[in-house]
């Protein structure tokens, strides 16, 4: 039923793209330099130095995984207490952390991603977190630090709109917007690239939600977004880096 309508999407959902592709023929296997495993920051940009996001979570991260897995849930109605940077460090070390770097082509961090790859950027549009004023900064795993991209004080606002208008988005703490460079997982995968750059935003997003069962924190993911709305409210083109999952976190 309705097959015909739904058979383009569903490929995409198949691995029989990979029996198409010349893996020879790769970017990768042409000697081509990989994508930078961080997108460069703009020399003037302000940098706002995290603590140490893994000493944070050996601190922070008294509930066992069992118990985190069976609390788990969608969060939608946030108290007013902020994060505190050390609480921010963590989330961020668990969804996107450096656990070590193996060369220019390839780094280890807290999630899979499909030959270690990692296609994403993570963007906060902080509400409530101490030590930083509200707007709308990047992570920088490799430095340890944000990149401050604009002070704002109607940042929860605008991200609620590029959220279709969502109200707990502007209610929430703070709120990631991962972004992917498809390019960097295109140099290996080809055009097998596309599903698991989808399958590894499903890694990062999970870490977040257990990550914040440690603070008494919940979280939301959101996979219904204006999806021109949030390119322009990051700042990104759009083509070569686009909005492709959004979670928002906030004190329960």
């Amino acid at each position: 039923m309705n097959g015909d309508r739904y058979d383009g999407n569903r490929f995409f959902l198949k691995d029989d793209i990979r029996q198409q592709i010349d893996f020879s023929r790769t970017a990768q296997s042409l000697g081509q330099p990989a994508p930078p495993l961080q997108k460069p920051c703009l020399p003037d940009a302000p940098r706002v130095p995290l603590p140490d996001g893994a000493a944070a979570l050996n601190r922070l991260g008294t509930v066992s995984v069992a118990a985190a897995i069976r609390q788990r849930e969608s969060v939608r109605a946030y108290g007013a207490a902020a994060l505190t940077l050390d609480e921010l460090s963590m989330l961020l070390w668990a969804t996107q952390g450096v656990r070590s770097v193996l060369g220019p082509e390839c780094a280890l961090r807290t999630t899979p991603s499909a030959g270690a790859r990692h296609s994403f950027e993570t963007y906060l549009a902080v509400n409530r977190v101490e030590s930083l004023a509200p707007g709308l900064y990047r992570y920088l795993p490799f430095d340890g630090a944000l990149a401050q991209l604009r002070i704002d004080d109607g940042i929860g606002r605008d991200a609620a709109l590029a959220c279709l208008g969502q109200g707990f988005v502007a209610a929430g703490a703070a709120t990631f917007f991962w972004t992917t460079l498809p390019a960097r997982m295109e140099w290996r995968y080809d055009l097998a690239a596309h599903k698991v750059i989808a399958i590894d935003a499903g890694h990062a997003c999970q870490n977040l939600y257990l990550a914040c069962q440690c603070i008494g924190a919940g979280a939301c993911a959101i996979a219904a977004y204006d999806q021109a709305g949030c390119d322009r409210f990051l700042g990104v083109d759009g083509s070569d880096e686009f909005t492709i999952y959004i979670a928002t976190v906030g004190k329960r």
